[in-house]
């Protein structure tokens, strides 16, 4: 089972919307490799197809007044933010051909949460009833799919940069009162603990590195190998092969 990583960088929601339904239809017809699309959005809420509109704190035109678009999308799950500084990550994985449960697929999306987190030396950790993972209380990464002629779309997120405030202006993931954290919060936190103050503020991890990172983890959970294509154009070459074992070691 072979698998691409491609690193988009920022992307429009409705773009990256339309090249997810591409890829599933490539892989619905037997075309094409499974493929993890990495990026951040353009300020975006999103709404699972179940959503509740009671999980929006504002209206449709504030929160366009804000910068903020407002999407209902086919994954589950409920409301959640994307923007700048929020690493998003799309595989579009033809489950079927590939033996994957939906079960073994959403746990190793959240594995790979957690260990990304651990990577930078945040303890993550699943919460029954709620897909994604959470830090103690304090929720950072979320997960939303959906599966279609057995193809599994949409994905996870996990916020990683400090801007946090438009999930003030939703419940995420329909947690009403929950706290949203992220990797440059924690480590702050952390830093502040351990009575290192001149830590806190570092700049937050490239998104890129924390992609890889996830990547590698999704793949070696699902039995893939993964290889890297990046070109900025949208051009996607195939760079260095990336050995997800070998990463994990």
């Amino acid at each position: 089972m072979e698998m691409s990583l491609r690193l988009l960088g920022r992307v429009g929601y409705d773009e990256a919307h339309a090249l997810q339904r591409r890829l599933v239809a490539e892989r619905a017809a037997g075309e094409g490799i499974d493929t993890l699309l990495a990026l951040e959005h353009d300020p975006v809420v999103t709404l699972g197809r179940n959503a509740s509109l009671e999980h929006l704190h504002l209206s449709e035109a504030e929160y366009v007044a804000r910068g903020i678009a407002l999407r209902r999308v086919e994954r589950g799950g409920e409301v959640t933010y994307h923007g700048p500084g929020h690493l998003v990550v799309y595989p579009i994985v033809a489950m079927r051909l590939a033996n994957i449960s939906l079960r073994a697929h959403i746990r190793a999306l959240e594995g790979a949460l957690i260990d990304a987190c651990a990577a930078y030396g945040v303890t993550a950790e699943r919460r029954d009833g709620a897909p994604g993972c959470w830090v103690g209380d304090r929720k950072i990464g979320a997960v939303g799919v959906r599966v279609e002629r057995g193809v599994a779309w949409h994905g996870l997120a996990l916020n990683v940069g400090r801007d946090l405030g438009a999930f003030e202006l939703i419940d995420p993931c329909g947690h009403i009162g929950v706290t949203s954290t992220s990797i440059a919060l924690e480590r702050d936190w952390a830093a502040v603990a351990a009575g290192h103050r001149e830590a806190v503020g570092a700049p937050p991890p490239p998104l890129d590195e924390v992609a890889r990172h996830i990547a590698r983890s999704y793949a070696t959970a699902v039995g893939a190998t993964l290889r890297e294509a990046m070109d900025a154009r949208g051009e996607y070459a195939v760079a260095d092969t990336l050995n997800p074992m070998a990463a994990r070691a």
